[in-house]
């Protein structure tokens, strides 16, 4: 997940934070205060993070011929196109396993 989006994340989080709390801009409260007033531990980024992580060990642990574990783990064939590769699924779980300190 590029960083702009981790960020467009954490501020649509906090506009719906701050519409539970009834907290306006106007108001100037502090982020911090208000996920402590709520009590709130972990942001949108560790839950979607968490989310993969967990959907990643269920489809390891399916059949073979399961259509998601193929998918997961097959190739295709054929040439790119130029430039970047594009970001796939299993390194956005690698990346996510790196943050957390943890190997595939």
């Amino acid at each position: 997940m590029k960083e702009k989006h981790r960020s467009k994340l954490r501020v649509f989080e906090m506009t719906v934070l701050r519409k539970i709390c009834r907290v306006t801009r106007k108001h100037r409260r502090r982020n911090v205060d208000i996920l402590k007033e709520l009590s709130i531990e972990r942001d949108i980024i560790n839950a979607l993070q968490c989310r993969r992580l967990t959907y990643f060990g269920h489809v390891t642990w399916m059949h073979k011929d399961r259509l998601s574990y193929v998918l997961l783990c097959g190739y295709t064939h054929g040439s790119r196109g130029k430039g970047r590769p594009k970001k796939r699924w299993m390194d956005n779980i690698r990346e996510d396993c790196m943050d957390i300190g943890i190997p595939i």
